[in-house]
């Protein structure tokens, strides 16, 4: 289509005298004329810390939701900055990373939100953002917020799509509980944590954008290389299954869990060094392996299925009550 017959956003065919001038409309455009409405980007930002799966919260300072733990987040500076540009501000501001370290973070938009009245104050979306890495720095608080935690997402009830570990026998990949094995420098631990409960509910639609957050988090392992992003650059296979095990919550069988990441091309690579000290039980110090070159996991690893329950639901019988 030439631009001859492009029309113009009143209608009108471009070049027609009666078309209005682009600069002129710009100039008498009124913007008060709709009704305002405000962008900001929330985090779901996760690390491992002990082992544990932990996610970044904030405790605001101030209304509204005054004392009440929230997603690290805060208002787009408009004409100023990007949605990209605006997530990454507002996790900087609440971890302390630098530009180097904030390269290492997996960062993605995860969704967009703007139920009517999720924030009391004006009609706001905002646009959700997922973030992890290894080793994240203590959080501090910033700006509005009166302080900053990594809180185990164990104990928030904004996880319902938590699974428990499968029963023994119900699951070939299921396993029993086992003795974190990590070398220092290669672990999978980001430091000490002061385990802190989160008064809930969190603020605003918190709970929905967090649920959200994890599932896709444990989706996105079973099928992409990114469970790699949550250790440093040099790994064992048995960090790397604790990754899986931190985020699914379920136990795995290591001898199989060893023999689907090597089956799987370009997952992983090895770096031909082993780690610094062996096992928990003695024996030859573990491999190191580093990320491989795949974008997508054929075949994927498939997340152990959650026992069925032993309690029988009532039948429908179509009568009405």
């Amino acid at each position: 289509m030439t631009a001859h017959h492009r029309r113009t956003a009143d209608g009108a065919a471009a070049g027609d005298p009666a078309a209005p001038d682009e600069a002129a409309f710009l100039a008498a455009y009124d913007p008060h004329a709709f009704p305002a409405i405000a962008v900001t980007v929330d985090i779901v930002a996760l690390t491992l810390r002990g082992g544990a799966l932990h996610i970044l919260l904030v405790e605001r300072g101030g209304p509204p939701f005054q004392g009440a733990w929230a997603l690290p987040g805060g208002f787009v500076r408009a004409g100023q900055e990007s949605l990209d540009e605006a997530a990454a501000r507002e996790l900087a501001e609440e971890t302390g990373l630098d530009a180097a370290l904030l390269e290492r973070v997996h960062l993605e938009q995860l969704g967009s939100y703007g139920d009517p009245g999720r924030d009391p104050r004006m009609p706001v979306v905002t646009v959700a953002y997922l973030a992890f890495a290894p080793d994240l720095p203590e959080a501090r608080g910033g700006g509005d917020a009166a302080a900053a935690a990594w809180v185990p997402v164990s104990g928030l009830a904004a996880d319902p799509g938590g699974a428990a570990a499968p029963e023994r026998g119900t699951e070939p990949d299921a396993a029993r509980p086992r003795p974190r094995e990590q070398g220092p420098g290669h672990g999978i631990d980001g430091g000490d944590s002061v385990p802190r409960p989160a008064p809930l509910p969190l603020a605003f639609d918190h709970p929905r954008i967090v649920a959200d957050g994890l599932d896709r988090a444990r989706a996105k392992i079973e099928y992409t290389p990114l469970a790699t992003a949550f250790l440093a650059e040099e790994f064992t296979i048995v960090e790397l299954r604790g990754v899986y095990e931190s985020i699914w919550g379920s136990p795995l069988h290591a001898g199989n869990f060893h023999r689907k990441v090597l089956s799987v091309p370009g997952f992983v690579e090895p770096t031909g060094a082993t780690a610094a000290r062996g096992g928990t039980r003695g024996g030859p110090r573990a491999r190191l392996y580093r990320a491989g070159s795949a974008r997508l996991l054929h075949p994927a690893l498939l997340r152990p299925a959650a026992p069925q329950s032993t309690v029988s639901e009532p039948r429908d019988t179509g009568k009405s009550k």
